[in-house]
């Protein structure tokens, strides 16, 4: 595509944009009060806001949105024309730039936790001027934060912007005493590659458990699944090669640094990978891009899933998460250098991070649950529940070389001082990759693989940026007031390595001797949401977070209780999901293929009593048998579902329906999988797994 510089981020009101259109000594206060993190001058955001719209209506646009992430878990909008009424009863285009700042949306049907009643609606939406405005479907996006009345984050951006000022905070504090006085700010920056399923829709809308729950409670595996793996980087099938190019394209025009795309592990799956950028834009970007799948998907008849585990016997989706830290002077802080001065830093932030994984590794798998992706960690194709780092055969000699004051040997000798000889240079990919660790060292960044596809990444990332900034804060508050920085700071790093190198471990994560060798180190094997979640308002995380800024008590307690809340009702509707495709799908089918068995075997028998009737008389009695079993599994289901309306509380609800409502589900879900094998084809109600994933050409 010969226009494409062209065509990348035409849609967005970019720094290009700004700087092309605004006055320029608007632009450059715009720029000061971004940079310097200040609250946006009226007038300032008054020009602003006419040259945004004047732009918006040349490109066709007619609203504006207010666009937040709420914590539902999706992103939310309520559009308003640019139009205002005059005297002589026609009509002007306007946008003011209180408009621009702040929005007052409904913010009583949106989850709280119980920090506000439904009668109490009022919120506020805030501009985030470091996220650039855009247009899709002729409506200006503005993206924005999202708070109550009374000042409570309600959404997951806020807790996320007040992470990456913490790290800036903590991570200057230690730039300053290596003498980065040029740096002005420290920022993250992400780059999630984003895992999906495409299906036929036609095929979709006959099965009710996609439509409503995004993933199938039954079906029988097919013969075929990704068992030859020959669907892994295969060649793209044209139906979702035209998917993918028109994706791409558009998010191109939106500004999203779509790269890489390809054919995941799991046939009918795929994956679109973009170039990092800055966090909280990368959330934002990240958010479009699942939005554009599901709406462009549908444009080709298909349909994108989202789901960490749609289809059982084949691997669910994630979304590594690719974390680093840099400067704006364009530092890398996770890039090994070549100088003593540059390793020491290096080592001090890798430490940082290796102590604040260990510490916080309750929050990093809170940061990750959710019922859906629940089914996927620890199925031998994702990262198990256990926390843990790679960081390298390589890397972990030269950690324990330090820790052990001893000469590292590779290809000269060399003294481990910190600060004082050479550390050897440690090369980008100085070992092979381990696609089993949940948080992998891959040469200037560390790659987190436990989020789930459909989680927006603003939650990995806030616990990222909070617990590194705290073990930072902590670094600092020694480093500061040490009487020797040199060998406060050699003593510091050793120290790090030798109490918390238990969270590291280079090799296969799915075996069972791992779990007992973190069983041993004390590592936390937190299985579900529900064992995970109660951590979240322990002392230790609540101080954290105050401590840190990011979230307050309130608010902490409040998504304990969203969370809680958000899981029962998952599996509560999955439940009466499966109990209607049961009433008014399988049964009546299983029903008419025993009565055409028996009807064949009547006939048989009719015409000739000789004639063999084994067949039919071993399929009705089997069939038969899974059919009595079925009832009973139904009745045990419905009364679970009854019984989890009694429950004291949020956390006694999730964990019946974890322990009680789900595994009866599951076990309803064996009799109903067998049963498929048996009934005939034509009397099935749903598509099958075969159907769904190799419906695509």
């Amino acid at each position: 595509m010969k226009d494409l510089p062209n065509l990348f981020g035409s849609m967005v009101f970019n720094d290009r944009v700004m700087r092309q259109r605004l006055p320029k000594d608007i632009y450059r206060s715009l720029k000061r009060t971004i940079a310097e993190q200040k609250h946006l001058d009226l007038d300032v955001a008054n020009v602003v806001a006419n040259e945004m719209k004047e732009w918006a209506i040349e490109k066709g646009a007619t609203h504006f949105t207010h666009w937040f992430q709420p914590m539902t878990g999706i992103t939310a909008e309520k559009h308003d024309s640019f139009i205002s009424p005059t005297k002589d009863d026609n009509v002007i285009m306007e946008f003011s730039g209180k408009e621009l700042v702040r929005g007052e949306p409904d913010a009583s049907s949106f989850p709280s936790g119980g920090i506000r009643s439904t009668f109490e609606a009022r919120g506020y939406t805030a501009w985030d001027p470091t996220s650039y405005a855009f247009i899709k479907d002729r409506t200006l996006y503005i993206p924005t934060a999202f708070c109550s009345y009374s000042g409570e984050a309600l959404d997951k951006k806020t807790p996320l912007l007040r992470s990456m000022d913490a790290i800036n905070r903590e991570a200057l504090r230690i730039l300053r005493l290596f003498g980065h006085n040029d740096v002005k700010r420290v920022i993250t920056t992400v780059g999630p590659e984003q895992e999906y399923f495409l299906i036929d829709k036609d095929l979709y809308e006959k099965r009710p458990d996609l439509v409503y729950c995004g993933r199938t409670l039954f079906g029988a595996r097919p013969p075929k699944g990704q068992e030859l793996e020959d669907h892994y980087f295969g060649s793209i099938k044209p139906r979702v090669s035209a998917f993918m190019k028109e994706l791409e394209e558009e998010l191109w025009k939106l500004g999203v640094h779509a790269k890489t795309k390809h054919n995941e592990v799991a046939p009918a799956q795929h994956e679109l990978a973009p170039i990092y950028t800055t966090t909280n834009i990368a959330a934002d970007h990240n958010q479009l891009t699942m939005e554009l799948m599901k709406t462009i998907a549908n444009k080709h008849n298909l349909v994108c899933i989202l789901h960490e585990k749609p289809f059982a016997g084949v691997n669910g989706s994630g979304k590594h998460n690719n974390w680093s830290i840099s400067t704006d002077t364009g530092i890398n802080l996770l890039e090994p250098g070549e100088t003593p001065y540059e390793n020491a830093q290096f080592l001090l932030f890798l430490t940082a991070v290796i102590k604040a994984v260990d510490d916080y590794q309750d929050l990093l798998r809170i940061s990750v649950a959710s019922a859906g992706n629940d089914h996927r960690l620890g199925a031998n194709e994702a990262p198990p529940a256990i926390v843990s780092m790679f960081v390298g055969d390589e890397l972990m000699a030269i950690l324990e070389c330090i820790e052990n004051g001893t000469s590292y040997n590779k290809k000269e000798k060399c003294d481990m001082e910190i600060g004082a000889t050479v550390l050897p240079h440690i090369p980008k990919d100085s070992t092979d990759r381990n696609r089993t660790s949940p948080f992998a060292f891959t040469g200037n960044k560390f790659e987190f693989r436990m989020v789930g596809s459909s989680a927006s990444i603003s939650d990995a990332n806030t616990v990222l940026n909070t617990i590194v900034a705290e073990v930072l804060s902590q670094f600092a508050d020694r480093l500061e007031n040490a009487a020797n920085f040199k060998d406060e700071l050699s003593a510091l790093v050793k120290e790090t390595i030798k109490n918390h190198k238990r969270i590291i471990f280079n090799g296969n994560n799915y075996s069972d001797e791992w779990v007992k060798e973190a069983e041993r180190r004390g590592l936390l094997n937190l299985k579900s949401t529900v064992d995970a979640l109660p951590y979240l308002i322990s002392e230790k995380n609540i101080r954290l977070f105050t401590k840190q800024k990011v979230f307050s008590e309130t608010e902490i307690y409040s998504r304990y209780e969203i969370m809680l809340e958000g899981y029962a009702k998952t599996i509560h509707i999955e439940a009466l999901t499966m109990l209607e495709m049961v009433r008014r799908g399988i049964i009546p089918a299983v029903v008419n293929y025993l009565k055409d068995l028996s009807t064949t075997a009547y006939t048989k028998k009719s015409l000739n009593a000789q004639l063999n009737c084994e067949l039919e008389e071993k399929l009705i009695e089997k069939i038969s048998n899974l059919s009595s079993c079925l009832y009973k599994k139904i009745e045990k289901l419905e009364s679970s579902i009854i019984e989890a309306k009694s429950q004291a509380n949020s956390l006694d609800t999730a964990k019946y329906y974890r322990e009680t409502v789900f595994i009866d589900m599951q076990s309803l879900r064996n009799v109903i999988d067998e049963l498929e094998t048996l009934v005939g084809k034509k009397y099935w109600p749903f598509p099958t797994y075969g159907e769904l994933l190799y419906s695509v050409y």
